[in-house]
C-alpha cells in the first residue's frame, strides 16, 4: 500500500493477526510500478515484505511479485530467468503474478510455458490474479504442469453484476477438473455491488457455495485481502465470512479453508 506507515504496514498486519488469533499469514506482494501513477507506486514491495519475513519468520511467509502488469518487463522474454533469480534472492515458497483484465495470450506462449515450468521445477506455488478471460489459459497451464499448485485470487473475480457471470462461474467451476487448481476465498467485495454489503449474501449463495460443492474445502483458502479490504470490511468481518456464514461446512471443512489447505501447500516447500 502507498501508506506503509499506517494501514498498509507490516506492524498493522501483525496487530490484526494478534487480535484475531491468526497464527501465520502468507503475504502476497504487489510491485506497483510507475504506470499505476505516482501515488500508488510501490516498486520495493518485495524487499519490504522480505525484510518483514526475516524479522518475523514464525508469523509471515512471502509470495514475491514477479513480472506483474505494472512493470515494464511484464510478459517480455526472460521471465523464467527473472523468476529463478527472485526465488534465489528471497528463498520464497510462492510467487504472485498480476495480469490485465483481458487475456493477452502470453501464458500459453513458449515464454509463458517456460515461466511456469520454472515455477514447477522450483517447487513454488503460483498465486495468480486473473479475471475470467484467463481461465482457459490457466486450465492449459494446470494440465500441462500437474505438479504446479495454482492459487486463484479473490474467488476468481467472477463479478456478480457482469453480463457474463453465468458463463464465468461455470468456467471457474470447470477448473476443478485440474486437481492442482486452488481458489482463494472470499474477496467478495470485488464481486458485489455495493462492495460493502456485508455479509455479501448473494456472493455466498452464488459463488462460495458452488465453489465449496465443486472444489471441496480442501482446495479453498481463506484470504483477508488486507489492507485493501479495509475500505469495504474489517479484518474480523473477513474472518467471520467463513467462520460464521458457512452453515454448509463442517468444523473440519472450515478448518481446512481457514489454514490447513494452505499449510499443506506450503509444507511441500518449507
Amino acid at each position: 500500500m502507498p501508506d506503509p506507515d499506517t494501514r498498509g504496514s507490516v506492524e498493522t498486519l501483525l496487530d490484526e493477526l494478534d487480535r484475531h488469533q491468526v497464527e501465520r499469514a502468507l503475504v502476497i506482494c504487489a510491485r506497483i510500478g510507475a504506470t499505476a501513477g505516482p501515488e500508488c507506486r510501490n516498486d520495493d514491495n518485495n524487499d519490504y515484505v522480505a525484510a518483514a519475513v526475516r524479522r518475523h519468520p514464525d508469523r509471515l511467509v512471502m509470495a514475491a511479485d514477479v513480472d506483474s502488469r505494472w512493470l515494464p518487463e511484464h510478459h517480455t522474454s526472460g521471465a523464467a530467468a527473472r523468476l529463478r533469480e527472485t526465488a534465489t534472492r528471497y528463498g520464497i515458497s510462492a510467487f504472485t503474478h498480476y495480469v490485465g483484465d483481458e487475456d493477452d495470450g502470453w501464458l500459453t506462449t513458449d515464454d509463458g510455458t517456460e515461466f511456469f515450468a520454472a515455477a514447477a521445477d522450483l517447487g513454488l506455488i503460483a498465486s495468480l490474479a486473473v479475471t475470467p478471460s484467463w481461465f482457459g489459459a490457466v486450465g492449459h497451464i494446470a494440465r500441462l504442469l500437474p505438479g504446479l499448485p495454482i492459487l486463484l485470487h479473490h474467488s476468481g473475480l467472477v463479478r456478480l453484476w457482469s453480463s457474463s457471470f453465468e458463463d464465468d462461474i461455470r468456467t471457474l467451476l470447470e477448473l476443478a477438473e485440474a486437481p492442482n487448481v486452488f481458489v482463494k476465498v472470499p474477496g467478495f467485495h470485488y464481486l458485489s455491488r455495493p462492495s460493502f454489503e456485508y455479509p455479501f449474501p448473494e456472493a455466498c449463495t452464488r459463488v462460495l457455495r458452488p465453489l465449496a460443492d465443486t472444489f471441496g474445502a480442501h482446495r479453498l483458502i481463506w484470504g483477508s485481502d488486507f489492507p485493501v479490504a479495509q475500505s469495504h470490511l474489517t479484518y474480523r468481518q473477513s474472518l467471520a465470512l467463513v467462520q460464521d456464514h458457512t452453515p454448509f461446512w463442517t468444523d473440519a471443512e472450515r478448518s481446512q479453508v481457514m489454514g490447513a489447505t494452505l499449510e499443506g501447500l506450503l509444507a511441500r516447500r518449507l
